[in-house]
This record gives C-alpha cells, sequence and structure tokens, in this order.
C-alpha cells in the first residue's frame, strides 16, 4: 500500500479533472446512431488535447482509449464500428488518463436516449452504490466495511454484485495495492490509512451476479444477459473525509 504525498495529490487531481470532463463530454455526445467507435475517437480527442494521454490504449494489449460496455457488458467492452447505440440501450463508459505521470480513472452509465424505468433504477442504484461505500472510508476503517455497504445497498434491490473485478489503489500505476471488493464482511481486509488513494467502482448487475469473458479475452458481460451497471471515480481518503477526484 502507498500513502501518497501532497505533491501527489496535485498530479492525481489534474489527471482526475481530466477524466471527469472527458466523461461529461461523452455524455454529450451519446445518441442512438452512434458507433461505440465513433465515441472512441471522439473522447480520444478530448483527452488529447486538454493535455493528457489516454492511459487504457495500449495497455496490456488493449486496443483503444476507452471501454465502452452496452447493456449486458459490465466492463472492458471494446470500441467497434460494428456497435451501433440505439434508443433504450444503457452504455458505461470507463476512461483512463495520464498526466505528469499520474494516472485518473472513472466510469460511468449512461442511457442512450429514453431507457426503461427498470434500467434507470440500475443506474441509479449503482452510483448510489459507490456513495454509501465511501461513508465507510476513513482512516482506521476495515476496506471490508465500504464493501459490505456497498453489497448490501445493491442486494436490498435485488441486485447483484460482481465478485471477480474489484476496485484498486491509483497512483503512477493505474492499477496498485490494494484491491478494493465492491463486496465483504464488517471488520475485515486491509486497515484503511490516510492519504490513500483508491478507485472505487461498483460494478452491479440487475440479475445474478455471474459473469463471463468473451473470446476477445476483455469483454466482461452477465451470464444471464441482463444489464449492468458501473459507477467509478478516484478518491483520496483523508483525515477528514474523502476527497473525490475525478467529479
Amino acid at each position: 500500500m502507498i500513502c501518497r504525498t501532497q505533491q501527489d495529490f496535485d498530479g492525481m487531481r489534474k489527471a482526475n479533472k481530466i477524466v471527469g470532463d472527458a466523461l461529461r463530454y461523452a455524455e454529450s455526445q451519446i445518441r442512438p446512431g452512434i458507433s461505440t467507435y465513433e465515441l472512441d475517437k471522439l473522447v480520444e480527442k478530448f483527452i488529447i488535447d486538454n493535455g493528457a494521454i489516454p492511459s487504457f490504449k495500449g495497455f496490456e494489449g488493449y486496443p483503444a482509449s476507452i471501454c465502452t460496455s452496452v447493456n449486458e457488458t459490465v466492463v472492458h467492452g471494446i470500441p467497434s464500428k460494428d456497435i451501433i447505440l440505439k434508443e433504450g440501450d444503457i452504455i458505461s463508459v470507463d476512461i483512463g488518463t495520464i498526466v505528469d505521470g499520474y494516472n485518473g480513472d472513472a466510469a460511468r452509465t449512461f442511457p442512450v436516449g429514453k431507457i426503461s424505468k427498470e434500467k434507470q433504477k440500475l443506474i441509479d442504484v449503482t452510483k448510489q452504490c459507490f456513495f454509501e461505500g465511501i461513508k465507510h472510508l476513513r482512516p482506521g476503517a476495515k476496506l471490508g466495511e465500504l464493501g459490505n455497504a456497498v453489497q448490501t445497498y445493491a442486494e436490498s434491490f435485488g441486485y447483484g454484485v460482481v465478485r471477480e473485478l474489484v476496485g484498486h489503489g491509483i497512483g503512477h500505476n493505474m492499477h496498485e495495492d490494494p484491491e478494493v471488493p465492491n463486496y465483504g464482511k464488517p471488520n475485515h481486509g486491509i486497515t484503511v490509512k490516510e492519504n490513500m488513494c483508491l478507485a472505487i467502482e461498483p460494478m452491479i448487475t440487475m440479475g445474478e451476479r455471474y459473469i463471463y469473458m468473451e473470446d476477445d479475452g476483455w469483454t466482461i458481460k452477465t451470464d444471464d444477459g441482463l444489464p449492468a451497471g458501473h459507477y467509478e471515480n478516484t478518491v483520496i481518503v483523508t483525515a477528514n473525509g474523502v476527497e473525490i477526484l475525478s467529479l
């Protein structure tokens, strides 16, 4: 586990501000008829024009600058000219940047046009899972408290919580220790320390929690074919609470 310095935080704030701005830009471009490939190219240009590097591109061979996960795709959907968004879809957009050697990482799930009440509820609950979790993120707490809060809230709506994929530490590298599960038990897990920088990212399914990976080695989908939501922010744990960097 790495506890950061004020200099680190300044760098992390810059990288994550661009992530937050890029997510808002992506939201403004999402509409029926756009391909996820076109969305990727637009957001890539936005990131570069704002002085950052798209950190996902080339990461362990990933071919695009953002992840675009539509409907039953949980995470890591690869942008494609063949995936055209249509009215009623939901799409999770995950974006990473590098600025001066520091990483930013965040994700949102957006509606495409008018969506069903059931899908909107999934989006809303997934987002609230993040905020329920960080209520328990403070120096001296156990990470299991955060995971338990996310799990309890999601399951109270009959939703599933993905367990094979977790949040993570972040800093000079996109993925650092510790792992941050979205499930857990009170008084379990590592002890949270002041000045830790973490990417907290509930991944919530409308049905069962079980998932599988497509043959491309990236795309993760729900086993039952029901939609999934993803909401992520990078945060700093301070003595006075949690600073969210990517809103």
